[in-house]
């Protein structure tokens, strides 16, 4: 079975679910070949008796707009997590988180399909882009930042905090790094 890269940003209130909610989430879903084949977005309402963590809330203070896009009609996250799962199975393939950082994307995602269905699609494992740019790049992980990458992996297109935009920006991005990655050498 072919692979799906679902890439996956989420915007939160704090560094980690439980104390803190997911306020939105979105995936872009990519063949290797760049060809896009979904898209899932959906805002949460907050979990019950979490709070939002100070210094997050400061940034957010910050960033009006996403705050705005992150907080319009948020579902359940039981129904939010539910039609998630059901979009990633009917993917055409077997589908992988990628994530910039994965680490932190995959915390929640993870985190919110256990606890509201019980099973993750995606297993244990994600797909963190700055490990693989540090691998292509050949230099230290701390020193692997989106500065030092080339900009011939990077399209046109905006990151905004807004989750599908972010999802939509990294993904195009994995799929040139992957590209690059599987030329030939010497192409």
């Amino acid at each position: 079975m072919v692979e799906v890269y679902v890439s996956t940003d989420v915007e939160a209130d704090g560094p980690i679910p439980g104390p803190h909610s997911m306020l939105s989430f979105a995936s872009v879903a990519w063949l290797a070949d760049k060809t896009q084949v979904g898209e899932f977005e959906v805002n949460l309402e907050t979990l019950p008796g979490a709070v939002g963590h100070p210094d997050t809330l400061e940034w957010w203070r910050r960033q009006p707009a996403a705050w705005a896009a992150c907080r319009r009609d948020p579902k359940p996250p039981a129904e939010a997590m539910q039609a998630y799962h059901d979009w990633l199975v009917a993917l055409p393939g077997r589908p992988v988180f990628v994530g910039y950082p994965a680490a932190y994307d995959f915390l929640f995602v993870y985190w919110y399909l256990v606890r509201f269905v019980g099973r993750s699609p995606f297993s244990h494992s994600a797909l963190d882009i700055k490990t693989f740019a540090m691998a292509l790049l050949g230099i230290d992980y701390r020193d692997c930042s989106k500065r030092r990458m080339p900009r011939r992996w990077f399209d046109d297109l905006s990151h905004t905090h807004v989750a599908l935009d972010d999802a939509r920006e990294q993904g195009a991005w994995f799929c040139n790094m992957l590209a690059e990655a599987r030329r030939p050498r010497g192409a």
